[in-house]
């Protein structure tokens, strides 16, 4: 449901992956990029037809974020399994919602936070698990470009849904408090920079830069553990995982730098992060078993931003996440 920027791409892949059935969207230019994405498959451009048909068994909604909880819930309501791009919604009363309905009726309800099935961040995960890494005490990551403009969300919304989800992950924990600052230079009231900053618990804090005004493409996350630091740089031709052996002990009350150079960490070759995504979405069809990004990983991520929103809109005080 839906074959505009994202759709097709979904479309692509699942068409590869020998599952899709159909494609819907009611923009008259949608037939020509849903044949391009996925030739031969039938194509419509009305939503309901979807959910009516038994041999539909989920549908994938890529549509605007404004329309995923009526879809979702239309889905969800005529037995269907449902994969819905980020955000689940745009608040997270409405994505609870969406959670009990499909604890209630057995369904699947997956979360499109794709970059949770990049191997680098699977990887990542992997070491802090290890605890080769240590305890971790901040996280940073930088989501800039020129361009992508969107008119009817705030970069927020837009570009970091990403990050917070990983961030969360990483953590194992919702933030106690955030911050957010930005400005708004192309539409009134609409941010296109933002710095969003998270306290957790733990004492551990992450900050979120995203930007679509800035000069050149940066998409990267810096994790600063006690043991050790890794940087996952996903515009990187190669390495986009490097591990720093890098860390501080005292002597006294003296610091003490060790620098002990750094590591490529070998990743799988030939892994599409969008493939690995459709690949799990099909194989919990299959086991029913609850997905890596459900719908209550969702709701955690809807409840990080609603709280950045609300501080952004009080330029910068600090929100408690409940």
């Amino acid at each position: 449901m839906g074959c505009g920027y994202w759709g097709r791409n979904l479309a692509r892949v699942f068409h590869q992956l020998g599952a899709l059935r159909l494609i819907c969207d009611p923009a008259p230019q949608a037939g020509a990029a849903a044949q391009a994405a996925a030739p031969g498959v039938e194509v419509s451009t009305d939503f309901g037809s979807a959910f009516q048909r038994e041999d539909i068994d989920a549908v994938v909604i890529a549509t605007p974020a404004e329309t995923h909880f009526g879809l979702v819930q239309q889905a969800l309501a005529a037995g269907k399994d449902v994969l819905v791009e980020k955000p689940l919604t745009l608040c997270a009363a409405e994505g609870r919602l969406l959670v009990q309905q499909a604890a209630q009726g057995q369904r699947v309800l997956m979360v499109g936070h794709l970059l949770e099935y990049h191997p680098a961040v699977l990887r990542l995960r992997e070491l802090l698990q290890e605890g080769q890494m240590g305890r971790v005490n901040y996280i940073y990551s930088h989501r800039l470009n020129f361009g992508k403009i969107r008119t009817e969300e705030n970069a927020l919304w837009s570009f970091a849904p990403h990050d917070v989800a990983v961030i969360l992950r990483l953590a194992g924990e919702l933030p106690q408090e955030v911050t957010c600052a930005g400005g708004s230079y192309i539409t009134s009231n609409l941010a296109d920079v933002t710095v969003s900053t998270l306290l957790f618990r733990s004492g551990m804090r992450a900050h979120i830069f995203v930007s679509w005004l800035n000069p050149f493409k940066e998409q990267r996350l810096v994790v600063m553990g006690e043991k050790r630091m890794a940087v996952f740089d996903d515009v990187a031709a190669t390495d986009k995982l490097v591990l720093f052996d890098q860390r501080v002990d005292f002597q006294g009350r003296q610091p003490v730098l060790h620098k002990n150079g750094h590591t490529p960490v070998p990743l799988p070759a030939g892994v599409e992060p969008l493939r690995a995504e459709c690949e799990h979405f099909l194989a919990r069809l299959e086991d029913r078993q609850p997905p890596l990004t459900d719908g209550a990983s969702g709701v955690r991520v809807l409840q990080v931003l609603e709280a950045c929103q609300a501080s952004l809109q009080l330029n910068g005080q600090p929100v408690k996440v409940e």
